[in-house]
């Protein structure tokens, strides 16, 4: 039997069905109503201690204020009736806390805007949120490391537009992975002083209600909650929280990246790489053979989905003067959903790669399919001494056309050419040939990628 709350849901986000598939409890839990609300609350006791610090209201009200706003004692059908009329959560809420504290309720709010606490509100939670999104990547990190080791020299054929082009390793394109995820960490404690600062400005953004205690307020209540203080109100000037979804955004950008080479990888035809197994995961209603690529096609969607709140975050930078009419109100979508999305797709992406299993025989036979023209660069580098680059080319290219039409491998067709024969034996041009001997930098490009990560 489904309870009301259940059965009145209605996005992935929230839904019985698909909330695990697209988040996860932490992430919905610190974007819930009831955190948000205590929040809220967080912000208005915060601004009473922080006014009663600098004198600018008694610190017996400001006691009172700290102790008896109880989210406990909420009324929460009577906020949200009040708040579909006001349209705005803070009064309707400012309304029953002054309520709770008696003579103090007179202090409460003192010399703030709606927007003041609502953004400071979701300071926190973004604050909250970034450290959730940080300690999975910081997981997903040493699993990518762990598997870009074990596979450094596991060679496979490198692909470009979707052909063989000349041998890699697994473990070298696992390392690129890997990188992208340490430049995202990087950004994100970049970004941290920019996005974690409090708001605190009064109905303008002047300060004007505190006089010239203004300043000593907001640094007061900024220490209060452990966020930082901006250089300017930040009421219209939305570049911070549009940072932090963009952010989320080459995150999960990036998940989408590798789910799409897992799940091309994982295509019978390829066969190389395959999520990890467990009973009925993937499976079909209609054939039993099936074993589909759930998690990467769940990071693929929550990329998809986070670019938009992307551009929709972008969109509402534009704010009118000093206060906006409108665009302040798509954040409030945006944001809670993106990081909900991008704790989903990053729990899908450690699960799958965390038992990724890979296929290295089949790695091995796929890089023989082209018999030998996956590495007919090197064949042509390996002659370029003897005969110049572009006759070796020539003399190669011949070689692969003759595989083409005729069959056989590009070592067969360069041991019936005499202007090849005059050069190489069979033993040089079998070592030519042999994709594992053209890996490049490949396997040393692992280990830089290893030694760059450690050192963050």
């Amino acid at each position: 039997m489904l309870s009301n709350t259940q059965a009145s849901a209605s996005t992935v986000v929230d839904s019985i069905l698909f909330r695990d598939a697209f988040g996860t409890a932490n992430m919905r839990g610190i974007f819930s109503d009831r955190a948000l609300i205590q929040r809220y609350i967080d912000a208005e006791i915060a601004l009473a201690k922080a006014e009663a610090r600098v004198g600018v209201i008694p610190k017996e009200a400001a006691d009172v204020i700290a102790r008896e706003s109880k989210i406990e004692r909420i009324d929460f059908d009577h906020m949200r009736e009040e708040t579909d009329i006001v349209g705005y959560p803070i009064l309707p809420l400012v309304h029953q806390l002054v309520e709770m504290c008696g003579d103090a309720g007179r202090y409460v709010h003192w010399g703030a805007t709606t927007q003041d606490i609502m953004d400071t509100a979701v300071a926190l939670q973004v604050r909250d949120a970034l450290d959730v999104v940080e300690s999975d990547i910081q997981e997903l990190r040493k699993i990518l490391a762990d598997l870009a080791v074990t596979h450094r020299d596991t060679p496979m054929a490198g692909r470009t537009h979707l052909q063989q082009a000349l041998p890699v390793t697994f473990g070298y394109k696992v390392a690129i992975w890997l990188a992208m995820f340490d430049r995202h960490q990087q950004r994100l404690q970049e970004m941290r002083p920019r996005v974690c600062v409090v708001e605190f400005a009064g109905a303008a953004g002047t300060l004007a209600s505190l006089g010239e205690k203004g300043f000593d307020v907001q640094r007061a209540m900024a220490e209060e909650l452990g966020l930082g203080v901006p250089a300017t109100t930040w009421h219209v000037a939305r570049d911070g929280f549009a940072e932090a979804v963009n952010l989320l955004a080459l995150v999960t950008g990036s998940l989408g990246k590798i789910a799409v080479d897992i799940m091309i990888m994982a295509s019978t035809e390829f066969a190389e790489v395959y999520e990890p197994f467990v009973k009925g995961r993937g499976a079909s209603s209609t054939m039993p053979q099936k074993r589909n690529p759930i998690s990467s096609e769940l990071m693929l969607a929550a990329a998809k989905a986070v670019r938009q709140h992307a551009g929709l975050m972008v969109d509402a930078m534009i704010q009118d003067f000093e206060r906006a009419t409108g665009p302040w109100h798509a954040e409030w979508i945006a944001i809670p959903e993106s990081f909900i999305l991008t704790a989903g797709a990053l729990h899908q992406a450690k699960f799958a790669l965390g038992g990724l299993i890979v296929d290295t025989d089949r790695m091995k036979t796929n890089l023989g399919i082209s018999k030998g023209l996956i590495v007919a660069e090197a064949v042509m580098m390996g002659m370029a001494p003897h005969t110049g680059r572009q006759q070796a080319h020539d003399i190669v290219y011949d070689a692969c056309r003759s595989v083409n039409e005729k069959g056989g491998t590009l070592a067969d067709a360069l041991m019936a050419m005499p202007e090849v024969t005059k050069h190489f034996d069979r033993a040089t041009i079998e070592r030519l040939t042999d994709p594992a001997n053209y890996l490049g930098l490949a396997p040393q490009m692992v280990d830089r990628a290893i030694d760059l990560s450690k050192r963050l």
